[in-house]
């Protein structure tokens, strides 16, 4: 116990006591936690607690037991991955990329939007636990998470509740504070966000990971895997040191079984605010080559669109606001060839 509490062992806010024999099981114990009710002091906590449980269960074999929800949302409601929360989800979709700032948020978002004005239910998962930017996009930061008998509830970010969306950003008490965690409390969030966030049904869970092929994505991939259908949208920048990278993260789908619904080129030229032409600021092609070269299917190329960034700055529905532009047509392409390559996934 002392040694799960880590720098906490030892001082004022934990007390305890215990002792366990193996021949004749003896075990007496007891825990008192008074940390401050931040993510790394609950996180903290919950460990404590979940491994003083473990070691009464393992000592004394399944007996009756009652449990009382924790109030604060970072401690664990379950135990374990139950897949009661993740029932009503008819279809996974992971956005990854192996290169950071080639707009994963921005794919995730506007797919979602898209898919909704598609007649479609859509959850948004925000694993990028580091930099949580999809509250913004979406005029969410700031809201509050809840919890019901079956988790969390997630924010539902517009009147008709067919948008909801999880993110550490809803935890965090200072919007600026910096999520400094190691590998194993990502983890043990990420299979949080799995299994105590009650979603209900939804056509399409939408989960935006941070860039590379690190814990957070093992720990997604890992917690996810009992769901079918889960597919993956790789999204790239025309560059061929951005191509390089995202190459890497198809050898990731690869190595993981993890199944490929397609890749998608992001800021393929820049639309003009004047004259609504597009230039090639960056080389063009590079996603449609490393499709190719993958064979998997390209999905389409996104450019840079001054009202598609102003939207997602303010939080505004792009996809409802601006379907003359260029960016929507491009958008809603891919949306479609999304909703027709799922259905294969099935299989």
């Amino acid at each position: 116990m002392e040694a799960a509490a880590g720098e906490r062992a030892g001082r004022p806010g934990v007390r305890g006591r215990g002792s366990l024999k193996a021949d004749r099981v003896q075990l007496t114990g007891g825990l008192h936690t008074e940390w401050p009710e931040t993510p790394m002091h609950v996180y903290r906590a919950s460990r404590v607690t979940r491994m003083h449980m473990e070691a009464v269960t393992a000592a004394l074999g399944p007996q009756p037991c009652s449990s009382q929800r924790a109030g604060s949302p970072l401690q664990s409601v379950h135990s374990g991955t139950e897949p009661g929360n993740l029932a009503g989800v008819r279809n996974i979709i992971l956005v990854l990329s192996g290169k950071g700032g080639v707009g994963k948020s921005t794919i995730s978002t506007e797919l979602a939007l898209a898919l909704r004005h598609q007649g479609k239910k859509v959850g948004i998962l925000d694993v990028d636990l580091c930099g949580p930017s999809i509250p913004r996009m979406l005029r969410a930061q700031g809201k509050a998470v809840h919890q019901c008998d079956q988790g969390w509830v997630p924010v539902f970010v517009d009147q008709e509740q067919s948008i909801s969306l999880m993110s550490v950003g809803f935890l965090l008490e200072n919007p600026n504070e910096a999520v400094v965690w190691r590998g194993p409390k990502k983890h043990a969030l990420i299979k949080q966000f799995v299994s105590d966030v009650a979603w209900g049904e939804l056509d399409y869970l939408v989960v935006d990971t941070p860039p590379g092929t690190s814990d957070e994505h093992m720990a997604t991939v890992e917690a996810l895997r009992p769901y079918r259908p889960l597919g993956a949208l790789v999204v790239t920048t025309p560059q061929a040191v951005s191509v390089g990278d995202v190459r890497r993260e198809l050898t990731f789908c690869r190595k993981t079984g993890l199944q490929v619904i397609g890749v998608v080129e992001n800021m393929s030229g820049f639309v003009c605010p004047h004259c609504a032409d597009c230039t090639n600021v960056f080389s063009r092609g590079g996603g449609e080559e490393l499709a190719q070269l993958a064979g998997v299917p390209f999905l389409g190329s996104v450019p840079l669109d001054p009202q598609l960034t102003r939207s997602l700055e303010e939080g505004r529905d792009f996809i409802q606001e601006f379907p003359k532009s260029t960016a929507y047509a491009a958008l809603t392409s891919i949306a479609q060839k999304v909703l027709h390559r799922m259905p294969a996934l099935h299989s």
